[in-house]
């Protein structure tokens, strides 16, 4: 996806863009009472890795490379730079997090946008309102058959290539990550293509009554 405007900078707001990935503590993030820790990333001499945006159908929309550690403000700087009109609906393991920091920061871009914790991260969340999970809205007729765990399968299927990464420049590992994600989305088209024509009815062709 292409940037469609730039971050603004939010001076009255103590602390960002600082990298939050690790201060997540049992009094909770920012208030919000969320006891769920960040799992600590980086090893030293590499950076925190890669952030990749998915569609429910295991399509990647875009990624980018994270200096140190994966926070809140990787995901609303794609979210808000990147999307002209924001999605629906963002689904993310720390979306409890991530809507507090997005409605503060920008609360009429994202006023129509329900941030939900998949089902695979749901369970750690144990402070967190049923109204931050996915499995609440069953009965919601656009969310209920949705695939809440695209993000998981689409990252398990970037560690194929974490190996070689990790010997790589940022400049090679850049044009390497976007070649292999743009196979992938080839090959899941193509995959769904085959699926939707599978799933299609034959009609036989018959002759008018004369």
């Amino acid at each position: 996806l292409p940037r469609v405007r730039l971050r603004p900078e939010y001076p009255h707001l103590p602390g960002d863009r600082k990298v939050d990935r690790s201060v997540v503590t049992e009094t909770g993030a920012g208030g919000i009472g969320c006891s769920k820790f960040y799992e600590a990333y980086g090893i030293k001499g590499q950076t925190g890795g890669l952030m990749a945006a998915w569609r429910p159908h295991m399509v990647c929309l875009g990624f980018h490379c994270i200096p140190k550690g994966e926070g809140r403000n990787d995901v609303f700087s794609a979210l808000f730079t990147h999307w002209e009109e924001p999605p629906k609906t963002v689904i993310y393991d720390f979306a409890c997090a991530l809507a507090h920091y997005c409605m503060l920061r920008e609360p009429k871009f994202f006023r129509n946008t329900r941030f939900l914790i998949d089902g695979f991260h749901a369970k750690g969340h144990t402070r967190c309102s049923r109204c931050c999970f996915i499995s609440s809205y069953k009965r919601d007729s656009a969310l209920c058959s949705v695939n809440s765990s695209a993000a998981e399968c689409g990252n398990r299927g970037l560690l194929k290539i974490r190996r070689p990464l990790s010997y790589m420049s940022q400049r090679r590992a850049i044009v390497y990550v976007h070649t292999y994600l743009s196979v992938w989305n080839r090959e899941r088209r193509i995959a769904m293509a085959k699926a939707n024509a599978a799933a299609t009815p034959a009609f036989a062709a018959s002759s008018p009554p004369s």
